[in-house]
């Protein structure tokens, strides 16, 4: 298994987290940078990410990484915020841009980060967007699941 992240700090913080968890066998960590994996095709049978894509500038660039280090029969699984139902939109929409800055304030000193959170979640694609960037980088099969009314989603894609 090998976890990675492009920022240090996080790839730090996530080994710490395992091992204080007693977490330490078979596991390999690497600084990287999902547009540019730097690891050999066809190299993995899963990939997994979760509240990651979001923040990554060329997102087709990374599902094409992706695809090229897993191999034949391989999935890729992703986890991220999505586009919520629109009978949640209006409250999700209040409470992402007046509510959840203030309690950034209040509990983590730190509005800003989370003003960066609700905008980023309403840059990343929606759905279907993501599903068909998926596709363009060469994923069958793909889906997606919704959470939470679609605040949150599972896409899943396979490399046959």
């Amino acid at each position: 298994m090998v976890l990675s992240d492009i920022n240090a700090a996080m790839l730090g913080n996530g080994r710490s987290q395992l091992l204080d968890n007693g977490v330490s066998g078979n596991v390999a960590f690497a600084q990287a940078n999902a547009e540019q994996l730097p690891f050999h095709d066809a190299s993995f049978d899963l990939v997994t990410m979760a509240f990651g894509l979001r923040n990554v500038t060329d997102k087709q660039q990374a599902l094409n990484s992706i695809f090229r280090v897993l191999r034949p029969g391989g999935r890729l699984l992703v986890l991220e915020f999505s586009k919520p139902a629109s009978a949640l939109k209006p409250a999700y929409d209040f409470y992402s841009f007046n509510i959840l800055p203030k309690l950034g304030r209040l509990i983590a000193k730190d509005e800003d980060s989370y003003r960066y959170l609700a905008e980023s979640i309403r840059m990343h694609p929606d759905q279907m967007s993501l599903q068909g960037m998926m596709e363009q980088a060469g994923f069958e099969d793909c889906d997606y699941h919704n959470l939470s009314g679609g605040i949150v989603a599972i896409h899943r894609g396979y490399k046959f």
